[in-house]
């Protein structure tokens, strides 16, 4: 007989969530040093299909129903709480999960908290004993699927050793006349964009060292979401939806700018080549006009940046804009993280417009399936609160010593396919840095 899960929630006053990514199986979500670090598995919900968000939240609702939870901290993130990963595509066969981890730590505006969940009801001291091992490395290892195939890599030989970079499902040439093509879609006003993405696959003789790229891109990309789950490892700059009691809060970007290319001019440099730039402009609006009019049906009042601002990474420069919108309260119940992001994905910023056509041509000029990459990745808690980011600068770790990377562009009618290509590289950059990979 299957028991409901008993998650107990206590305060740990403050603690140092990084150093937690030391275990190598670790989920975690982290910006700037806050977030969440989760440990062993308590319960997993799997599934494929265009019902794979609604699935999922029933799945969800009926976990936390059952439940018996104890939360002495109530903070958003605390309480029952599972982290996400979701398939790019309605069409994909690679399984879009919900993971409930036996141990989360979690540390947000400097205060700390764990949650332990068992099967019978956890005490104040076994939460804080599991927080100790953690801290020393003392858990025991588990291993967990990964997205559409082969299982994790776990503890590889740190990033010393040879590397190899090998082409994934389209060569740069074939690549570049994929994206030909759908500029003589769009011209021909079947579409107004267009996001086609490419892989590339490292391999590493010595191992993938999950942890390790973990640590590596939180402390160099602090201004983007790392996230990992199961396989899926990555830092992404966008925030498809963040969702806190009925404030719901996203960061949409589109408009990019290599730092190389930039060559330490700056912000101003920036401001002027992407702002000033009516492709990047159009292609921008396109993504807000996407993700407002989806957000709207559940919303009371919405707001935006009248201009977008210059978001700066270690790699790019991105034109970024941060929408922020009250939820309508219906007969007391406000519509849930996962509820929303079944609204929102895909946006424009990862699919194109319109929707239905673009994605067709995306299965059609890819050759490619994207796995749960620029899917919704993230976590939710029992109260429907949640942080879904979008699986961008990251890929999926498919066997001890290889990792498909993924990076896409969004294209329009003025694109020029060389600087696209070239567009790939940079947003590739943070994760061949961080499997010790010179490109």
């Amino acid at each position: 007989m299957k028991h409901p899960l008993r998650a107990l929630t206590v305060d740990l006053g403050t603690t140092d969530l990084p150093a937690l990514l030391s275990d190598p199986d670790a989920q975690c979500w982290i910006r700037r040093g806050e977030g969440q670090v989760g440990f062993g598995e308590a319960a997993r919900f799997s599934v494929t299909g265009p019902e794979r968000f609604i699935e999922a939240e029933a799945w969800w609702k009926q976990t936390v129903l059952e439940a018996q939870i104890r939360d002495d901290v109530q903070h958003a993130g605390t309480g029952l709480l599972a982290f996400g990963s979701f398939a790019f595509s309605k069409t994909s066969p690679c399984p879009s999960r919900l993971v409930v981890p036996e141990l989360t730590v979690g540390l947000r505006d400097g205060r700390a908290w764990a949650t332990l969940v068992t099967g019978s009801e956890p005490s104040k001291a076994e939460v804080r004993g599991a927080v100790v091992r953690a801290l020393a490395g003392e858990r025991k290892r588990t291993t967990a699927a990964v997205g559409s195939a082969g299982s994790l890599a776990s503890g590889g030989a740190g990033l010393a050793g040879p590397v190899t970079l090998g082409p994934g499902a389209l060569g740069e040439q074939t690549w570049m006349d994929a994206v030909s093509a759908g500029v003589a879609h769009i011209a021909a006003g079947e579409l107004e964009k267009l996001v086609l993405a490419r892989d590339i696959v490292v391999e590493k003789g010595a191992g993938i060292a999950r942890n390790e790229v973990l640590r590596w891109l939180a402390a160099a990309y602090r201004d983007t979401w790392v996230y990992g789950v199961d396989g899926l490892v990555g830092a992404t700059p966008e925030m498809l939806i963040q969702v806190a009691g009925r404030t719901a809060q996203a960061r949409v970007l589109a408009g990019t700018l290599d730092r190389r290319e930039a060559n330490g001019k700056g912000l101003d440099y920036a401001e002027r080549v992407l702002a000033g730039s009516p492709k990047q402009r159009h292609e921008h609006e396109i993504a807000i006009q996407s993700l407002t009019t989806a957000l709207e049906p559940f919303s009371e009042a919405m707001n935006s940046h009248a201009e977008p601002f210059i978001l700066e990474l270690p790699n790019v420069f991105h034109l970024a804009s941060d929408v922020k919108a009250e939820l309508a309260d219906v007969e007391g119940h406000v519509p849930t993280s996962l509820a929303l992001i079944n609204a929102l994905h895909p946006t424009a910023a990862v699919c194109g417009t319109p929707t239905e056509v673009a994605g067709a041509l995306i299965r059609e000029l890819e050759a490619m399936d994207r796995g749960p990459y620029a899917g919704p990745v993230g976590w939710l808690d029992a109260a429907g609160n949640g942080e879904w980011g979008i699986a961008l600068r990251g890929g999926v770790i498919e066997s001890p010593t290889a990792m498909r990377l993924y990076a896409g562009c969004g294209i329009v009618e003025a694109s020029d396919p060389a600087a696209e290509l070239a567009e790939t590289w940079a947003k590739f950059r943070p994760m061949l840095e961080a499997l010790g990979v010179e490109r």
